[in-house]
């Protein structure tokens, strides 16, 4: 029967487990909804905003505006990496670390000075387990950043463009496709590329107060931090649907290891009660 406890307990532990990841997966799944709100919200705004500058950019304006700066060379950049503070989400922080950890590859290569900024524990833990350099980190940010969080993000980023201290700014994130699909993706959010051309203007008949230069030195920073905002809540929803699937999985597994188990207990159960009947049969045998 020693083996028969053993089991025994082996399916305690697991179904304790399982109790576990459900409560996550319950979790996970109450706050991607908020999530996917967020992020709901942010794409009609953005998208409204991209398509005023484009209307109102022009070639002339352009070349008054420091985010609009399109250096000959890049020879220094800076890379915004977004991951979670948490883990028990699959391959999702493995994922966007191993993208920034390419375009990190790719720019050194091409013999660009590269500065790492990181946003969430698991970037930063990895990254200093590499001993790698990290010009910034953050692991502050909750389950609901907002715009005062992007914009102390980007900020002094924005500041180093516009001084020429930098000459590109990308960012890596989870785009938020649905909650199976969260696939690490590489923006340059510095410099802001202007438009191929400009043939919408004409669409429609602007009354501009103030004048257009004016709008868009205001717009331009926005734009920016917009972009920002969209990457940290899109990778918190992405964050939460991954870690949903892993614990729906987690469950899953658990009650199949749990079926397994107790189908071994039952035959081991079965095998010593038999062996005893025999004793017992064989016992009384001896005895007439």
């Amino acid at each position: 029967m020693a083996k028969a406890r053993e089991l025994k307990g082996r399916i305690r532990s697991v179904q304790n487990t399982r109790k576990i990841t459900r409560t996550m997966e319950m979790v996970a799944t109450s706050k991607l909804k908020r999530a996917q709100d967020r992020v709901a919200a942010a794409r009609p705004y953005a998208e409204q905003l991209q398509q005023v500058i484009r209307r109102l950019l022009t070639p002339a304006l352009a070349a008054r505006y420091p985010l609009l700066r399109q250096p000959a060379t890049t020879q220094r950049a800076a890379v915004v990496l977004l991951t979670a503070n948490r883990g028990l989400a699959g391959a999702f922080n493995v994922n966007l670390i191993r993208e920034a950890r390419h375009l990190l590859e790719r720019l050194r290569e091409e013999g660009v000075q590269t500065d790492l900024h990181i946003v969430g524990k698991k970037g930063v833990s990895f990254f200093r387990f590499q001993r790698a350099r990290i010009a910034s980190e953050r692991a502050d940010l909750g389950d609901r950043p907002g715009a005062a969080d992007a914009e102390s993000i980007i900020a002094p980023l924005m500041q180093a463009f516009a001084a020429g201290e930098l000459d590109a700014v990308y960012l890596v994130y989870a785009k938020f496709n649905s909650a199976l699909s969260t696939p690490p993706t590489v923006q340059r959010l510095l410099p802001v590329e202007p438009p191929a051309e400009n043939g919408a203007a004409g669409e429609v008949d602007f009354i501009l107060e103030p004048s257009a230069d004016l709008i868009l030195e205001q717009l331009l920073p926005l734009y920016v931090r917009n972009g920002v905002y969209r990457a940290l809540v899109e990778t918190t929803a992405g964050f939460y649907g991954a870690q949903r699937t892993a614990m729906k999985s987690a469950t899953d597994n658990a009650g199949e290891m749990i079926n397994a188990l107790t189908r071994t207990y039952n035959r081991a159960r079965q095998a010593a009660i038999t062996q005893e009947i025999a004793e017992i049969v064989g016992g009384a045998a001896a005895l007439e």
